[in-house]
């Protein structure tokens, strides 16, 4: 995976992500899906090339239905709506996403937590059993679920015999095979777009935070077991968290982790072979 930018000095400048599709020989279809456009990206000398994008689209809509918290018959929103003591049956996708949001959580000391603060021990995976053990507890799997999502993507494509290619959903991106995609920063104080980094077979994810949003970029040095994140800094108006691995599940998931910690160079970025950066962009003049 090559995502280390062209010159470190950049890391500073304003900026979000974006990305800049391979500019010739590749098939490009979007759809909305997962509250957002997802973008693939497949060889478009193969015939196969359509069949490989809704096959890609079907598998990112499945993930969706099982674990997004708004789908009314969803394994997520089946969950919230239990009695304490109650339990489901769920399947592989949710088994994945909650194994690895538990692995976080234990790793991170609580900081990351898919209760958002309601129960964070108020829930037990068991296999396929999902067991309600808070009745305050309300799972949202909004961090990292997105990012499992495109890794189902790209193991469909590849099951199905596409060698190479990418899928985006805004702004979580995995390119995989020979596919090289350029990974442009938007200048958010300034306007345009300038070169970053290029992705090739890896994961790039960004998230965005700002005084408004409910997960506040924290200070560095601020204390991770306190009740919320210290507020963003007055001299920035908001930041952007990047975070580039070997799957978008963690890269995903880590840019909550980095936000909330404040810190880009976190101890748990090594262990998941992950890279962190903080984009920070100044607030206007009063």
């Amino acid at each position: 995976m090559n995502a280390r930018p062209a010159a470190f000095p950049a890391l500073a400048a304003p900026a979000a992500e974006a990305h800049r599709a391979p500019d010739a020989g590749w098939h490009r279809r979007a759809r909305p899906l997962l509250g957002t456009l997802v973008e693939v990206g497949v060889p478009c000398s193969d015939t196969h090339a359509n069949r490989w994008a809704d096959i890609a689209f079907e598998a990112i809509a499945a993930v969706q239905a099982c674990l997004s918290r708004f789908e009314p018959a969803s394994e997520v929103a089946r969950f919230n709506a239990l009695a304490a003591g109650e339990e489901i049956e769920v399947g592989a996708h949710a088994q994945a996403v909650l194994s690895a949001a538990r692995r976080l959580q234990h790793e991170s000391a609580g900081l990351f937590d898919v209760s958002l603060g309601s129960a964070p021990d108020g829930w037990r995976l068991d296999g396929s059993r999902l067991r309600k053990l808070s009745p305050a507890v309300r799972l949202s799997l909004d961090g990292i679920a997105k990012g499992h999502a495109v890794d189902c993507a790209v193991q469909a494509l590849r099951q199905a015999g596409c060698e190479s290619g990418w899928v985006n959903a805004g702004g979580d991106l995995r390119s995989f095979g020979s596919a090289r995609v350029a990974v442009q920063l938007r200048d958010e104080a300034g306007g345009g777009v300038r070169a970053f980094a290029s992705l090739l077979d890896g994961a790039f994810a960004t998230s965005h935070y700002d005084a408004r949003s409910r997960c506040r970029l924290a200070e560095p040095g601020a204390d991770p077991a306190s009740p919320a994140p210290a507020p963003m800094p007055r001299a920035h108006a908001a930041v952007h968290v990047s975070v580039a691995a070997p799957l978008c599940l963690w890269a995903d998931a880590l840019t909550k982790l980095v936000a909330l910690s404040g810190d880009a160079m976190h101890p748990l970025l090594a262990g998941f072979g992950a890279q962190a950066w903080l984009h920070a962009f100044p607030a206007h003049p009063q």
